[in-house]
């Protein structure tokens, strides 16, 4: 079965965050800050509507969603402000999933046939401001158009009236609607449409009805929609004699192993139900929800149970440090170590990045880095060509070892050229996993 996507909208406006409601007010949220609650708090996918009025403005925007997408672990739409196939590639370079475009502008429909042809159709959506332009539907979907979002379809009521949803049933296109309503029975209401895969939240402030929240009241009204299930029952867990089972807790980027604690049954139905950590306190012999009082919440992305049934592995996203003593991890007091070398390619590129930074900050005489920054963009650019060629010459060698040393040559270069241009390596990793 196929879930629902709740999808919170916000507007941007000279870099702030507006209101896709009915009042179009400035949220009191930065909009990267907002969009971290949504991406945390349970939702699918996150409309951001670029309201620019000028050009300057239309760049702090691209801007904007480039960090949002970095920030966030869901998938972005974006649009608002497309007046040529460029606007529609700079939204997708900058990390949208999809780009929608207004229909209500005849050069916009143009654009439909040319953003699917060069971009692919799944990075089209056409965004249908008014009833009669839903007689074209089919039309925007042999432009190459993937999915319609419906935006003010809705009553007096602020529902989809039922004429609509009747008009509906004749288009097979999937389709996005907007929903100024925050109730679960209206939300549920545009939700059992066929061809309604989503609603586009316009109100969505922080607060206890949260994504993750609304979904539990919308399951429990025979909503399909993607909240954590356990696959295996409680009851098939093997518990201490306190009848707890232990979870160790990684972070789900670094795989840095942050603490360990116990869970009772309340305890781990409760992580289910809200996507947060909750632990049993053996202590205070309560329930104790991670980070409710220091702010440390751990955002759960997985869930594991090893192969005797006896202990679970958490996989989470972690918010400030995981110990009471203010350490990332608990696990920070060395009782043993031998020397080995670290092979793990990421953290041998960030090694290495790290040296060519302290270089660029604290020069060293006889350097060849050094050599490199005080010479400059173009003698740091004239190598990374000599070395790219170099990897071109070796390849045609039949001996592997040479091209293995012109790659690590080529990329040492590569990284001085990221340290001069202030580009991270997480940067560049969080832009290949968008693509």
């Amino acid at each position: 079965m196929t879930c629902k996507k709740l999808i919170p909208g916000v507007g941007c406006l000279n870099g702030q965050a507006v209101s896709l409601g009915p009042d179009h007010g400035y949220l009191k949220e930065d909009l990267l800050t907002l969009s971290r609650y949504y991406s945390d708090s349970g939702a699918d996918e996150l409309l951001i509507r670029d309201l620019s009025q000028t050009d300057e403005d239309h760049e702090r925007t691209i801007l904007m969603i480039k960090e949002i997408a970095r920030a966030v672990d869901i998938p972005i739409i974006a649009g608002g402000r497309v007046k040529r196939l460029e606007d529609i590639k700079k939204y997708l370079y900058a990390g949208a999933k999809a780009v929608f475009l207004n229909v209500s502008c005849e050069d916009n429909i143009d654009l439909i046939k040319e953003g699917s042809h060069r971009f692919g159709s799944e990075k089209i959506y056409a965004c249908i401001p008014d009833f009669p332009y839903l007689d074209r539907a089919e039309e925007f979907g042999q432009l190459g158009a993937s999915m319609l979002i419906l935006d003010c379809f809705e009553g007096e009521d602020g529902l989809l009236p039922d004429s609509t949803l009747s008009a509906l049933l004749g288009h097979h296109m999937p389709m996005l609607a907007f929903c100024s309503q925050d109730s679960p029975a209206d939300i549920a209401s545009y939700l059992r449409a066929p061809q309604i895969e989503g609603v586009i939240l316009t109100s969505p402030e922080p607060g206890p009805q949260n994504c993750m929240n609304l979904k539990q009241e919308l399951k429990q009204r025979g909503i399909a929609v993607d909240t954590f299930e356990s696959e295996i029952r409680w009851e098939e867990f093997k518990l201490n004699s306190e009848g707890l089972i232990p979870a160790i807790v990684q972070d789900y980027k670094t795989s840095q192993v942050l603490m360990l604690a116990y869970m009772n049954r309340e305890a781990f139905e409760h992580t289910l139900k809200t996507g947060k950590m909750t632990y049993y306190s053996r202590s205070r012999q309560s329930l104790w929800l991670k980070g409710e009082t220091s702010g440390h919440y751990q955002y759960v992305k997985s869930l594991h149970l090893d192969c005797d049934n006896d202990t679970i592995l958490a996989k989470v996203k972690q918010i400030g440090a995981a110990c009471h003593t203010g350490a990332r991890s608990c696990f920070f007091k060395t009782l043993a170590r031998k020397e080995y070398k670290d092979t793990n390619p990421l953290k041998v590129f960030e090694d290495v990045f790290a040296v060519i930074l302290d270089r660029k900050e604290h020069p060293k005489e006889g350097s060849y880095t050094n050599y490199l920054f005080d010479k400059g963009i173009d003698k740091i650019l004239k190598k990374i060509g000599e070395e790219a060629t170099e990897i071109v010459i070796a390849a045609k060698n039949p001996d592997p070892e040479e091209i293995k040393y012109e790659i690590s040559d080529f990329l040492y270069h590569m990284m001085v050229l990221m340290a001069d241009k202030g580009i991270s390596w997480e940067e560049i990793m969080e832009e290949l996993a968008n693509r």
